[in-house]
């Protein structure tokens, strides 16, 4: 039996990025694409804040 091998580029498809007029939660800066339909009432950041809170949350 054959295994995938994962990490492989080829294997995905690229995401439909979701066309919008948000702001990011933490510094505000205007966001027109994202990856995905965001949640009304979870907050959305923009690519430099998302990175700051994800090496905070993974230095721990």
């Amino acid at each position: 039996m054959a295994f995938k091998q994962f990490g492989s580029k080829r294997d995905f498809a690229p995401r439909e990025m979701v066309k919008g007029d948000w702001k990011c939660s933490e510094c505000g800066t205007p966001i027109t694409e994202l990856p995905f339909q965001p949640a009304p009432d979870r907050p959305i950041y923009c690519r430099e804040c998302w990175q700051k809170k994800r090496r905070e949350r993974f230095s721990r």
